[in-house]
């Protein structure tokens, strides 16, 4: 019989194991390559100290020469003081590749996170399914699958691609609120390069087909990040924009700072260009709009004539989405309206208010975009924005034109709130447009005054038609306001709206699954 002390050295003995649980070979490549330990990425990205390990005596069925922990760690911990679970692949077992108690895993640190409503993080470095257990390898990535739809819209998911993941191993974090890759290690992908060339004889770097950069540009992935330390910090921060889960509110950072308006502030009188054509950077207005001059995008790679991101009023979490005149003159077309769309859901499942900043000329027009769907591809902006019950504030600051001036947050779409620069331009399209549709057979009767008769009827249009005031006029702007008020005017309005009760309310939270 062992004495209490043989058993606590068997389970320290056993632990040591769990610790050192891939092969001598694969961890002494791993360190080679300077890459960190499962159990170190998870302390990188966690408060220190803070993580407690579950499951790590776990092994896969089938041999007790097995591994420890089936090439996962789990387990739960803190990232401000406010709790997290996470999982994070060892690719020194198995490659990190999914098998039955490594899906179990997974599957019981998740159902923790719906149990205590806390944000899921993964740390994703994995082989993809694990061959040698055939069907029981798929079975847990449909059953991981299930556990993201009832954690999707209680509480944030988010995920960090450290490596190769494909097939199922690309699909599930895909299916995450937030995915983040490192450059020039992350590669996510259905089939790689080497296996597509055999199938299709299709030759395509790794790079090209499923880079991080790649997968910025195709939507899928949210964050590009040079190192792990860059994407973990990225990480901690976009927490720190977010609830704990969609019943409580966003962490409260420095509220009341700067009350009055200021030397930044009064910068925006003078900031848009004289002429309507003219591009700028929406970024320079974005930093002058909120707190501390902080704004963190999400997206940035993907339809970039729409910027979508988190920021702070009044030292509270917002939403903002804005048009990028450097882009496409900011105009929405597919990838854009599906990118704003599903940056709404998310707001709106954890009652964050959106800010919704406008320059935007319309629909981008053409057979491309006709024929790829934009009609009802856009309606899903149409639809978000209607269904989003936090308070909406929307500030108009130049062109708001046809469908683009009501899905970028139109009071007659439901937003609380709406302001409109001086500069603002709000029609059904701009001048150059209507003067020829309405006025074409005045200009060619003009013969050789057409030139100048044309920019008549431009400048009137300008000047007494595309203004605020028609707007403001039928209460459709709320109120014309200096652009050195903007920052100061969104606190007064989100303050307002702090208590507000949805009219309406669908008849079930959405889950934030990319919607086909």
């Amino acid at each position: 019989m062992k004495t209490t002390a043989d058993k606590l050295a068997e389970l320290r003995h056993k632990l040591d194991l769990a610790d050192n649980a891939g092969s001598v070979k694969a961890i002494a490549k791993r360190k080679s390559l300077g890459l960190p330990t499962p159990r170190e990425r998870i302390d990188m990205i966690l408060d220190r100290g803070s993580f407690v390990e579950y499951g790590a005596l776990v092994k896969a069925v089938g041999s007790p020469d097995y591994a420890y922990g089936d090439g996962v760690v789990t387990g739960r911990g803190t990232v401000e003081g406010r709790p997290v679970v996470v999982y994070s692949h060892d690719q020194t077992v198995f490659g990190g590749s999914l098998g039955e108690m490594f899906g179990r895993k997974v599957c019981a640190i998740m159902e923790l996170a719906v149990k205590i409503g806390c944000p899921l993080i993964g740390i994703n470095d994995s082989g993809g399914a694990r061959v040698q257990e055939s069907v029981n390898s798929l079975a847990f990535y449909a059953e991981i699958g299930k556990r993201q739809a009832m954690i999707s819209g209680l509480a944030p998911q988010i995920s960090i691609m450290l490596g190769k993941c494909a097939g199922g191993a690309a699909y599930s974090p895909a299916c995450t609120d937030f995915v983040v890759a490192v450059e020039d290690q992350a590669y996510m992908f259905v089939t790689g390069p080497e296996i597509l060339e055999s199938v299709t004889g299709e030759k395509i770097s790794i790079e090209d087909l499923g880079g991080a950069r790649a997968q910025a540009s195709y939507g899928t992935v949210h964050h590009v990040a040079k190192t792990e330390t860059d994407a973990f910090e990225w990480v901690r921060t976009l927490l720190g924009y977010l609830p704990t889960n969609c019943h409580e509110d966003t962490p409260l950072v420095n509220p009341g700072i700067e009350p009055t308006v200021t030397d930044s502030d009064r910068g925006l009188n003078t900031f848009l260009p004289d002429s309507d054509n003219a591009a700028y950077d929406m970024h320079d207005v974005l930093i002058r709009l909120f707190d501390d001059g902080e704004f963190h995008e999400v997206s940035s790679e993907y339809a970039p004539n729409v910027i979508t991101g988190f920021s702070r009023v009044d030292g509270r979490t917002v939403g903002v989405m804005a048009n990028q005149p450097l882009y496409l003159s900011g105009a929405l077309d597919i990838k854009s309206s599906e990118k704003a769309a599903r940056f709404l859901l998310i707001c709106d499942a954890y009652n964050i208010p959106i800010i919704s900043v406008v320059d935007i000329p319309g629909y981008l027009p053409g057979l491309e975009q006709e024929s790829g769907g934009v009609i009802y591809r856009g309606a899903k902006l149409l639809a978000a924005i209607i269904e989003a019950t936090v308070p909406k504030v929307t500030v108009v600051i130049r062109k708001a034109y046809g469908g683009g001036y009501a899905v970028m947050g139109s009071k007659n779409l439901g937003a609380d709130i709406n302001f409109a620069w001086p500069t603002a331009r709000i029609a059904v399209m701009g001048a150059e447009g209507a003067v020829a549709l309405l006025k074409k057979r005045e200009i060619e009767a003009a013969g050789d005054r057409g030139p100048e008769v044309r920019q008549g009827f431009i400048d009137f249009y300008n000047e007494f038609i595309a203004t605020p005031y028609m707007a403001a006029e039928r209460g459709f702007i709320d109120a014309v306001i200096e652009p050195a008020d903007t920052r100061l005017e969104l606190r007064r309005a989100l303050r307002l709206l702090r208590d507000k009760e949805p009219q309406y309310v669908p008849p079930r939270r959405r889950s934030l699954l990319r919607p086909v």
